[in-house]
């Protein structure tokens, strides 16, 4: 038998913490806590966890710099951090994301579907570690759309030229595009492919990584075309527009509906 994976939960809360800390061993895994930050950042270096669950008010510092040290640390084996927050807001949500987590909960939040989230993000982060393995071994291959380039071998994105600096679950998305140029994903695919989510769990994560991936991508933004209501999908030029693609976030109808005139763009 492997491993047991390594947890650490980052609250300041007792109740919740011990809460989350009996149904996490209840669960299988190897659970350490902390109430402080510089108590988390100390058994950060020295538990190696695979996932932090970690509340951005903490006492004596923000939950976002500790996010931010745990994604500046070099080991491909870096841990998955998943945000849990009260607070609600848009804002607060890109924020984490920024700062480098991989998903946000919001409290009061359902332990179980909490428990699916980490099952899920672990298998990513495993399939991801066992892609770059046989990567390391054999050839890189670069994928270029128009003025898009990505190298994934290298964790390296491209947009004319320009490199582009992407978080590593951004990489997973626009890879899991560019492979099947033109082809629409739904927000329930991607939520499946991309994150490992189980069908019962719903989130908007995907809309905010996609909008964070297009602020990113400047020139080839409109390459990361929104189908209305159902998902997304990497256009396979910047000038498909001409051939009845449609731009970013355009009106246009699960059936391939024109677009209509003075429409091209949505609220992103």
């Amino acid at each position: 038998m492997g491993r047991r994976a390594r947890l650490l939960v980052v609250e300041d809360e007792t109740d919740l913490c011990r809460s989350l800390e009996y149904a996490l061993k209840a669960s299988g895994y190897d659970v350490r806590v902390a109430d402080r930050g510089d108590i988390a950042i100390r058994v950060l270096d020295e538990f190696a966890p695979d996932l932090v669950l970690l509340d951005v008010m903490l006492p004596d510092m923000s939950g976002l710099d500790i996010c931010r040290r745990i994604q500046r640390m070099s080991t491909p084996k870096r841990a998955v951090v998943v945000i849990l927050s009260a607070r609600v807001e848009e804002a607060d949500r890109v924020a984490g994301f920024e700062a480098g987590a991989d998903d946000y909960v919001v409290k009061p939040f359902n332990v179980r579907e909490l428990i699916l989230r980490i099952e899920a993000r672990l298998k990513a982060r495993d399939n991801l570690l066992g892609s770059d393995e046989k990567k390391r071994s054999g050839k890189s291959d670069l994928l270029s759309i128009g003025s898009l380039a990505v190298d994934e071998k290298a964790h390296r994105v491209f947009v004319g030229g320009r490199e582009v600096r992407v978080s590593a679950l951004e990489m997973r998305l626009i890879v899991h595009l560019m492979r099947a140029p033109g082809r629409m994903c739904t927000r329930r695919k991607l939520l499946t492919e991309v994150w490992g989510y189980h069908p019962e769990v719903s989130s908007r994560t995907v809309d905010t990584h996609v909008k964070r991936l297009r602020d990113k991508m400047g020139e080839a933004a409109d390459l990361l075309q929104t189908v209305r209501g159902i998902g997304f999908r990497l256009a396979e030029t910047n000038d498909d527009s001409a051939g009845g693609q449609g731009k970013v976030g355009s009106d246009e109808s699960p059936a391939g509906a024109p677009r209509r005139p003075g429409n091209e763009r949505s609220p992103r």
